[in-house]
């Protein structure tokens, strides 16, 4: 089993996230800020993975320490849980709808961190959710689970669903990503031997 536990506690955050990359999609979520829990409910639901996250945050300042401390645990986990990366896809995208809103992501699990981000959100808030955050929280998912992403919006008006579909297109281009290919499952998608 791929799985994975961090545990990171700071002066403004306290984190406990546990992942399983080869599970059914259900997941345990209490972030302390309702549209992230949201979030990370349908990421685990799309990716099919098994997540568990608490989070005890500032959140009487903001959400801004909870989104990116949540999304750093989240990419160090996802980085254990693959190990060696032997047998992966690698690639992963998806070109998806939400309503109003459609959304292209493509991932590499390239072993290099690279944010290739064109979302246009035109509320500055949705509820109390900073909108700013979701760049955020996936810059750092990117930088600690060493992966490239693009994530481009092609079209769309509601800020919920943007974010949503973001959300929905890049955990089913994880899903892809991280999946096994049987075919190549003793190997590393990778002719230097190593990612």
């Amino acid at each position: 089993m791929r799985v994975s536990e961090i545990k990171r506690k700071t002066g403004e955050t306290d984190i406990c996230l546990k992942i399983n990359l080869d599970g059914k999609g259900e997941s345990k979520i209490d972030t302390g800020c309702g549209f992230l829990d949201h979030m990370l409910t349908l990421f685990a639901k799309h990716a099919r993975y098994d997540l568990e996250v608490k989070c005890i945050g500032d959140t009487n300042v903001d959400y801004h320490h909870t989104s990116e401390d949540v999304a750093i645990c989240l990419g160090k986990a996802i980085y254990d849980a693959l190990g060696e990366k032997r047998g992966i896809r690698r690639y992963g995208d998806i070109i998806l709808p939400m309503d109003e809103a459609l959304i292209m992501c493509a991932i590499d699990i390239s072993g290099r961190d690279y944010l290739g981000y064109a979302l246009e959100i035109p509320a500055y808030k949705v509820g109390d959710f900073d909108t700013e955050l979701c760049e955020e929280f996936f810059r750092a998912l990117v930088r600690e689970a060493k992966l490239t992403l693009h994530l481009r919006q092609i079209t769309g008006a509601n800020s919920h669903h943007i974010i949503e579909g973001a959300f929905k297109a890049v955990a089913r281009a994880m899903s892809s990503a991280t999946s096994i290919d049987e075919r190549y499952a003793l190997e590393i998608p990778s002719t230097k031997g190593v990612i």
